[in-house]
């Protein structure tokens, strides 16, 4: 198992739009929040007319991240509002540009956490656009400089309207709601999988067992790899094993916890809570690496740097992945079946699936079924 990562090609270099470009575009009725207390409520999303690397997307799924309950309600920041979130878009291309020749009208395709980047950083031109120097410019809630500074909406909307660069091909393979959540939660757990090369016979710890968690297993188990689950609750025991796990551990049980002690290679830590990592270093073999994926909002308990110096440990972070690092994420799952576990919801079940999501009540990701959406009459301006 070799840390290092996938060199696709880089991105083109940045184009200058034509001051005349076409801003009537379509309306697209839709789902977002209007205040950090509203709600989602029914809204109508004017989309731009595609230029010459446009690509229009018909919606038919979005998955819901939790992420996106913390954007609408405004718990990370006060978002511009009103704000139509979700990253997580599979649909069928109904436009294209001039400029685009690898989609054409009818082909199934998804767009993820980000819709560009500044194309000439060096993230960017080693396809990391997800770290980009500059920033990446989010699919929702962000400002988007190439096109008059509108602010981005997202894909609980029947189409939107994005730059080939960022649009991903969604293998017919694959089921498309499952694959929604892979644009996500999907990259998220394969990229640092993928980074560290993990294969067949290592050892992957998976902490915590929801959206992500459960596709951390999916993914690790594909590529071969003796996955253990890391839970507080015995009750996922069998959910565990279910997915493919090989061992659970139950994390508050010290005599579980010492069992397993230098038996992993990589831990994904998926829990976005605050928590000691100090007992799961000790799980880890020589040169071994934790990756931490959740985001709590508070802070960690401090980790022990002894743990760390004594096995040449590595605690990293790690953030989706580059367009090119996605679409292989995509066909890996294709290759292998992997897709998430999914409940799909209708647009007036969305309130209902984000206060189940808080109170971690889904098993194991929500996806929105855009032909639930009817036409509406507030207007939310991309």
């Amino acid at each position: 198992m070799t840390p290092g990562r996938p060199v696709p090609p880089p991105l083109a270099k940045p184009v200058t739009l034509d001051s005349k470009e076409d801003r009537s575009g379509t309306l697209a009725a839709a789902y977002g929040a209007t205040s950090p207390e509203s709600g989602l409520v029914p809204l109508t999303v004017a989309r731009r007319t595609p230029t010459a690397d446009d690509i229009e997307i018909a919606i038919e799924f979005c998955g819901l991240c939790h992420s996106d309950v913390h954007a609408t309600r405004g718990e990370w920041r006060v978002p511009p509002y009103p704000l139509v979130p979700g990253h997580e878009i599979v649909g069928r291309v109904t436009r294209v540009g001039a400029g685009v020749q690898e989609f054409a009208p009818g082909d199934r395709v998804g767009v993820g956490c980000m819709v560009d980047s500044c194309r000439e950083c060096e993230s960017c031109l080693e396809g990391l656009e997800q770290y980009c120097e500059r920033g990446n410019v989010g699919t929702y809630g962000a400002v988007d400089p190439r096109h008059g500074n509108q602010i981005t909406q997202g894909g609980y909307s029947t189409s939107v309207v994005v730059d080939r660069r960022f649009v991903l091909r969604i293998p017919e393979a694959l089921d498309p709601a499952a694959a929604a959540p892979l644009l996500c939660a999907g990259i998220t757990t394969y990229s640092p999988l993928r980074y560290f090369d993990v294969e067949e016979g290592d050892s992957v710890g998976v902490v915590g067992l929801g959206g992500l968690g459960h596709m951390a297993v999916k993914i690790a188990k594909a590529m071969g790899a003796v996955v253990t689950v890391f839970t507080t609750s015995e009750s996922k025991f069998t959910a565990a094993r279910e997915l493919g796990a090989d061992h659970v551990v139950l994390s508050k049980d010290a005599d579980a916890m010492e069992a397993a002690n230098r038996s992993i290679d990589v831990i994904i830590d998926t829990v976005a809570a605050p928590h000691d990592l100090n007992p799961y270093f000790r799980t880890l073999r020589l040169d071994g690496a934790l990756f931490q994926l959740g985001l709590p909002a508070d802070d960690m308990p401090p980790v022990s740097p002894g743990l760390l110096i004594r096995r040449r440990l590595a605690y990293a972070g790690s953030l989706i992945g580059g367009i090119a690092e996605t679409q292989e994420m995509l066909d890996f799952c294709a290759e292998h079946g992997v897709v998430s576990d999914v409940e799909i919801v209708a647009a007036g079940q969305l309130n209902e699936a984000y206060d189940r999501m808080v109170a971690g009540d889904v098993k194991y990701r929500f996806v929105l079924d855009t032909a639930t959406l009817q036409e509406q009459s507030e207007r939310a301006d991309a």
